[in-house]
């Protein structure tokens, strides 16, 4: 007979109610929640259960971050995410990326767009118990097309194999590539509804796709059993995506009335990813590439994206959480709850509305949904143990000291921080210079630098 394990809560939130109830245990059969009650009336310990106390503890179920990149490696441009480094390195590094998510409270991820077949591959070893890692819902290449996001490189180098997004020539390719994914095992496939102009009369981003391609596109993936989730933050882009029906729009920063609307008409979620732009306002340096230009239009983003998710949280709307993680400003393990502060500060919800969306809503699409779904009888004992209480600080959920324990499945997770490691060469452009050493800026800097260093110079 499985012994049980029981566990005294000093407060739990079971992610539902919206509520912390004081002095309340858990009894977990196996990998599942077996019982919930007041300790008082909780069921006797039988030889062999096991008991822990978390009665001075804030208990929760385990954070989903529903826009995860394992294999992008902490990126510092779009090249070191999809030239450099060998897909089989890239594996490897993924997985303790995976690792890295699940020690920081998040339990299970969804990953929308990989190199090859990365996260569909960490996602089996995790699941058939190679390694241990959170629960992974997996895309494979995101779709694109000529001027769409993903087509970052010339016309005369084109969307590289390695790379994260897969170039569309047509319609029938679309499909094709469509079918292709569905039969590799993903469990989602992204679109790519943004292209790179925007349109002169100040309408925003043109979008990458027609509507009618967009409806093809997401009726084969929901023919074939799959999420139908896309990148767009422009204006036509999250329309179309919203009128064809589509599970999940990420970012929808300038998401329109009629936009809200056909999201409300066909039950699609929006991932706002807040967290990305959050950080890229408050930690750029300026000797960032990107420092002269890029914070203000991450500003301004911000600012279109509060109002309008505002608007689309007022009329119903539903949302799920999720940080982008994976660039060098979002790194694996380190601002997932970052999140749900943003969701706080910037969307209006408050600290429970922020918990719940990112516990128990955001299981809704996982690949797991019938399993989990808070810390209720008949779901997985997936809980993140905290010392503070997130309702009254959200911000606690980003200390990595305040996070105790992290269960998955009942089973405790060893929270020992990864040993730091080398970056190998291959991850990188070799990038020689950071700047051009003119004539100008040699007489300007250098000779006033080497007189200086001179004048230090022991006589």
């Amino acid at each position: 007979m499985t012994a049980r394990t029981l566990i005294a809560c000093g407060e739990l939130f079971d992610g539902i109610s919206g509520r912390a109830v004081p002095d309340q245990t858990l009894v977990l059969y196996g990998d599942t929640i077996d019982w919930v009650g007041p300790t008082a009336q909780a069921p006797t310990a039988q030889p062999g259960d096991t008991r822990i106390d978390h009665s001075t503890r804030f208990v929760m179920p385990g954070m989903v971050d529903c826009h995860a990149h394992i294999s992008y490696g902490n990126a510092l441009t779009q090249e070191d995410i999809d030239l450099y480094a060998t897909m089989e390195f890239r594996t490897l590094r993924s997985m303790v990326a995976a690792q890295a998510i699940l020690k920081s409270g998040f339990t299970s991820i969804m990953d929308p767009a990989c190199s090859g077949l990365i996260a569909p591959a960490v996602r089996d070893a995790i699941n058939v118990g190679l390694v241990q890692g959170p629960r992974i819902t997996a895309s494979g290449r995101a779709l694109t097309t000529q001027q769409g996001l993903y087509d970052w490189y010339p016309s005369w180098v084109g969307v590289p194999e390695p790379s994260t997004g897969v170039l569309t020539g047509s319609m029938d390719e679309a499909i094709r590539i469509i079918r292709q994914q569905a039969k590799d095992g993903v469990d989602a496939i992204k679109l790519t509804m943004d292209g790179i102009h925007a349109r002169r009369n100040g309408g925003g981003l043109i979008a990458a796709y027609t509507q009618a391609e967009t409806h093809a596109m997401v009726d084969e993936i929901h023919r074939l059993g799959k999420l139908a989730v896309v990148h767009a933050r422009g204006r036509e882009g999250a329309l179309y995506a919203a009128r064809a029906g589509v599970d999940v729009i990420f970012h929808a920063s300038n998401i329109c009335d009629d936009g809200i609307q056909a999201a409300l008409d066909h039950g699609t979620y929006l991932c706002p990813s807040l967290a990305l732009l959050v950080n890229n306002i408050e930690f750029h340096e300026p000797t960032d590439a990107s420092a002269p230009w890029w914070p203000d239009i991450q500003r301004r983003e911000l600012e279109a994206a509060s109002r309008n998710l505002q608007r689309a949280r007022a009329a119903g709307v539903r949302f799920l959480s999720g940080s982008e993680s994976g660039f060098a400003v979002t790194p694996h393990g380190e601002w997932g709850a970052k999140e749900l502060e943003a969701h706080v500060r910037h969307v209006g919800f408050t600290p429970a509305e922020a918990i719940c969306c990112a516990t128990v809503e955001s299981t809704k699409l996982l690949r797991e949904r019938d399993k989990l779904g808070g810390l209720v009888k008949g779901k997985l004992a997936d809980m993140v143990v905290v010392d503070g209480d997130p309702l009254a600080d959200i911000t606690v959920l980003q200390r990595r000291e305040a996070i105790h324990a992290v269960l998955l499945g009942g089973k405790p997770v060893d929270l020992t921080p990864a040993p730091t490691h080398a970056r190998h060469f291959s991850e990188f452009s070799q990038a020689m210079w950071s700047r051009v050493y003119d004539r100008a800026y040699v007489a300007s800097h250098l000779s006033s630098k080497a007189a200086d260093a001179a004048r230090r110079q022991p006589a």
